[in-house]
């Protein structure tokens, strides 16, 4: 009998916490899964680690790539081999609470919406050398706090916060449909990705839970950590902008003002701070920039942002 739903797992170089994530995926309440653990050319045990977990469990499905590829190409992999009504995403660094596939799928399955996305915390590095999980953070609980059953963009545009891939649970009809891939060859892949699904949606669902624990690695060897890059900056910068550029054109306003509303809350500020001493002039120039965007889309506080971005240019 096929499996309700697909796990997507890619995994590069995460020998140290794929563990973690796999045993969270088989500690699940909901059982009726197979996961995808596509290799992405990694160079330290994580094969030997996906291997031996497929050995022990047959749920599980392995697929190498020869050479890394990036996150999003490891992810496409992924999609190319789900065969199931359902499909979700898990990274090989993360893990989901027990109940959380469980939840969401009752939740879509009550619905008939195309997705549901769910609450998510960050795994912190303590003081004991081990991860501890923190609170929801604001941004997060305005995406999907009070629960919302098959609602849309104009009812709900502060959804389009919640721009990762793996707090979601959705059809895989739904994805044919949209024909929604992640685009290679950059990072923050999910920006982009996410709002192509809110504007496709018939309807989607948010439910409040903490549904996955998203780890900040103590070893900061995770790229999107590294926004003082030059090129990291970039795809970010890229990533945000196309995301507005998705709503914008798709013709949801509400949706772009609250989404630039975040990003000056949240996004801009560190790398306006970065901007100001990088010994780059480039970098400077990249964040003017986008603050100069920001400002042609007509956000009067991006015009009056407490950055001073014309310090910037």
């Amino acid at each position: 009998m096929t499996p309700a739903l697909t796990v997507i797992v890619p995994g590069f170089d995460v020998g140290p916490w794929v563990g973690e994530a796999l045993a969270s995926l088989q500690s699940q309440t909901f059982r009726d899964w197979h996961a995808v653990l596509v290799d992405d050319g990694s160079t330290d045990d994580t094969p030997e680690i996906f291997a031996r977990a497929a050995a022990r469990d047959e749920r599980f499905r392995v697929i190498r790539h020869p050479q890394r590829r990036g996150l999003a190409a490891a992810r496409n992999t992924g999609l190319g081999a789900v065969d199931t009504p359902y499909l979700a995403f898990l990274d090989g660094d993360d893990r989901f609470t027990p109940t959380a596939l469980e939840r969401l799928l009752t939740v879509l399955d009550d619905t008939g919406s195309d997705f549901v996305a769910g609450a998510y915390v960050r795994l912190r590095p303590d003081t004991a050398g081990g991860y501890t999980a923190g609170s929801v953070q604001p941004w997060v609980a305005a995406a999907t706090d009070p629960e919302r059953r098959r609602t849309s963009l104009e009812e709900h545009p502060e959804a389009s916060g919640n721009i990762v891939a793996w707090s979601k649970v959705s059809r895989r009809d739904f994805w044919r449909r949209a024909g929604l891939t992640f685009p290679e060859g950059r990072l923050y892949e999910d920006q982009i990705l996410a709002q192509r699904m809110y504007t496709a949606a018939r309807s989607f669902d948010v439910v409040p839970d903490v549904v996955v624990e998203w780890r900040e690695r103590a070893d900061g060897s995770s790229i999107t950590q590294h926004k003082e890059a030059l090129p990291v900056l970039r795809d970010y910068l890229d990533g945000l902008r196309g995301g507005l550029e998705i709503l914008d054109s798709a013709g949801h306003p509400a949706a772009v003002r609250a989404r630039i509303e975040l990003i000056l809350r949240l996004d801009l500020p560190p790398l306006v701070a970065i901007a100001r001493t990088h010994r780059d002039d480039g970098y400077r120039r990249a964040v003017g920039a986008f603050v100069r965007d920001l400002q042609g889309r007509g956000s009067e506080r991006a015009a009056t942002a407490e950055v001073s971005a014309a310090a910037l240019w």
